[in-house]
């Protein structure tokens, strides 16, 4: 990319990936302790988007979406910038210059890494092509178009079990497809269990996803017949609702050597959230957490912009 293709630099005392909770608690702190801050991101919100229903963050009950407009409108209250947009690279230069997909030039003093997780992919045959055309990856965002429809949730955990709730209470038949025996809350499980349209499959893996126009029929793998055999069996179904866990979008620290584990977390500390590489800092889900909640996620943003308040401030 050529340099007089480039917008002026424009520039911050602190950059902050992801505008998902974590980032935008992070940005509410920064721009409290007086930085200059910008927020780049897609989506305003992140996977929180995606809860229909938050009960366990103090003082709120609601959707996320509802709760992300009020972080959103907190923290550009205080001054923060939010500029949706990807972020393409960036460069240790004079402390940091982040260019985007836009070709937007910032040169910031720190960085803060808030991009959060992507839903992990089924990979089978119908997946990609029904995209959009009966598959989803959020219940709460599609479940609408499935009134008295029949859908499967393929997943085993809670995020699994919520989406059957919520699905319960629109679709005709529910079915929910695991691998393994039902793993979800005990309560949630319950009180599934006792709707009239929900059904557990357990043991049952995914195969193909079929159908013409949109989606018409799942089919999956119930056991073994003889020598060996699948025994398949096809689920008449509108929709195919894709609950399996997700994964950290970090591949941007492969640009600066930022230290990540075996799965991609990235490397923080948890008493600063600082990462391997002087002035960058992590927070949120793309961190390795044992509980990932909206709470959990707006606290490590609001240390780490302590923490990139207290590196600016020593230099």
């Amino acid at each position: 990319m050529e340099e007089k293709q480039m917008k002026q630099e424009k520039e911050y005392d602190v950059v902050i990936l992801g505008a998902g909770p974590a980032g935008m608690s992070a940005s509410i702190y920064a721009s409290r302790y007086g930085l200059k801050t910008i927020v780049i991101g897609r989506e305003i919100g992140g996977m929180a988007n995606y809860a229909h229903k938050i009960e366990n963050y103090p003082g709120y009950e609601g959707s996320g979406t509802e709760l992300m407009k009020k972080f959103h409108k907190q923290a550009t209250g205080f001054g923060a910038e939010f500029l949706n947009d990807d972020l393409i690279d960036i460069r240790k230069e004079k402390g940091f210059e982040v260019i985007t997909s836009r070709k937007e030039r910032i040169r910031t003093k720190t960085v803060i890494i808030a991009l959060g997780t992507s839903k992990r992919k089924l990979n089978v045959k119908g997946e990609d092509e029904f995209l959009g055309k009966g598959v989803s990856y959020c219940a709460t965002c599609d479940g609408n178009f499935f009134r008295n429809k029949s859908v499967a949730v393929i997943g085993g955990g809670d995020a699994a079990c919520k989406a059957s709730e919520l699905l319960s209470n629109l679709a005709k038949k529910v079915y929910m497809l695991t691998r393994e025996n039902d793993t979800c809350e005990a309560v949630i499980s319950r009180e599934l269990k006792e709707k009239k349209n929900f059904e557990l499959l357990c043991h049952a893996t995914p195969i193909e996803i079929k159908g013409k126009e949109f989606v018409e029929e799942i089919v999956v793998e119930v056991g073994k017949g003889e020598k060996g055999i699948p025994k398949l069996k096809g689920l008449k179904v509108d929709g195919v609702f894709i609950e399996i866990g997700s994964l950290p979008v970090s591949d941007i620290c492969k640009i600066l050597g930022i230290k990540r584990d075996k799965e991609g977390y990235i490397s923080a500390d948890s008493e600063n959230f600082a990462t391997n590489v002087s002035g960058i800092f992590a927070a949120g889900d793309v961190v390795k957490s044992k509980l990932k909640q909206v709470v959990i996620a707006a606290a490590q943003g609001a240390r780490a912009a302590k923490s990139a308040y207290d590196f600016i401030s020593k230099r």
